[in-house]
Parts: C-alpha cells; sequence; structure tokens
C-alpha cells in the first residue's frame, strides 16, 4: 500500500515557477514508477510527467516539456514537479501517483493517486 500526499499549489502569476511535492509513504515506493497528472475545470484528467523507478526515464506531455522537471528522492520517498514559465492554461488540480512502469503511468493506468493540489496561474 502507497499513500501519496501532494504539496506546494498555490496562487502565482504567468511566467513565474511553482514547484509540487509528493510525499509517498509505504516501503514499496522505490519498486513504483511516479508521476503526475492534472485536471482543469470541466476537462479530463491529463497526463503531465512521469519518471521510472530508478530515474532513467523521464517523461512529459508536450504541453509542458521544456518548462516542467520531474525528479525523485528515495532517501525521503519524495517526487517533485518544477514547474517554470508557468501559463494560465496551467491552471488545473494536480495529482501525483503512482504506476507499476512510466508507460501505465503516461496512460494514467496508475494504481495510486493523491488527492491533488490546486494550482492557479493568473495572466
Amino acid at each position: 500500500q502507497v499513500q501519496l500526499v501532494e504539496s506546494g499549489g498555490r496562487l502565482v502569476q504567468a511566467g513565474g515557477s511553482l514547484s509540487l511535492s509528493c510525499a509517498a509513504s509505504g516501503r514499496t515506493f522505490s519498486t513504483y514508477a511516479m508521476g503526475w497528472a492534472r485536471q482543469a475545470p470541466g476537462k479530463e484528467r491529463e497526463f503531465v510527467a512521469a519518471i521510472s523507478w530508478n530515474s532513467d526515464i523521464t517523461d512529459y506531455s508536450m504541453s509542458v516539456k521544456g518548462r516542467f522537471s520531474i525528479s525523485r528522492d528515495g532517501a525521503k520517498n519524495t517526487v517533485y514537479l518544477q514547474m517554470n514559465s508557468l501559463k494560465p492554461e496551467d491552471t488545473a488540480v494536480y495529482y501525483c501517483a503512482a504506476g507499476p512502469n512510466y508507460y501505465d503511468v503516461r496512460r494514467l493506468r496508475n494504481d495510486y493517486w493523491g488527492q491533488g493540489t490546486q494550482v492557479t496561474v493568473s495572466s
């Protein structure tokens, strides 16, 4: 069993930066690929970023590639999402997720989800 708790979401101006954190509990954290997805009002949840269990592979959606960066710290059981050059269209609830591999995380086929943290980007 893995429990995920996101933090770091807030209101930020367009062009600004924000870092999200996801603290995971459970001894099997290191065996999971991790990722982030987001859901804007009235829209379906969409993939944002994924990282493999050993950090060898990272993957991003085209809409955030070059602006966002995902990383993980095994010693702290934490995964991060650094978001730069934020745009109003990045406004959404951001969810942390754990899945069998980064391929599944990209397809939102995750075993575990966090409760989400709100990111609002003002223009």
